[in-house]
């Protein structure tokens, strides 16, 4: 449990110190404005997964990916200066899917609430449990 909690810190403080050198000392044009969302490390502290979101759609997320992994040895020797570990994990980028089901599922809930508001007619149906009946009262 122990170990949990250290590897869990560990993955905390990678990704505040890649969000930092990625905002201040990346200097590389095809990293543009990117988000580390999460990091999960192994528990051998071997290799870390870098989750990241940015703005970008298309060839130019596929354009930020490839930057990142152009600079992914640069941010490990910087991590290795910054941490005080024995051995630096390996830094693998991967794009952050949930980001964009979380926005998929937000849109649908707002289309939702949108359509109840347009068919007050039909709340009446939705919001009264099938084993109720209007006529009788509540026990």
């Amino acid at each position: 449990m122990a170990l949990s909690h250290r590897v869990e810190r560990i993955a905390e403080q990678i990704r505040e110190e890649l969000s930092q050198m990625l905002a201040t000392e990346v200097r590389d044009p095809g990293v543009g404005l990117v988000t580390i969302t999460r990091v999960k490390v192994t528990a051998d502290l071997s290799l870390a997964r870098v989750y990241w979101t940015a703005m970008a759609e298309g060839k130019e997320r596929k354009d930020t990916a490839k930057a990142l992994d152009r600079a992914a040895p640069f941010l490990r020797h910087l991590l290795s200066q910054r941490l005080t570990l024995r051995r630096v994990p390996e830094v693998k980028f991967q794009y952050d899917e949930s980001v964009v089901a979380q926005d998929r599922i937000e849109r649908i809930i707002q289309e939702l609430h949108a359509e109840r508001q347009e068919h007050p007619e039909l709340n009446a149906l939705v919001d009264t449990p099938p084993d109720v009946k209007k006529d009788e009262p509540p026990q």
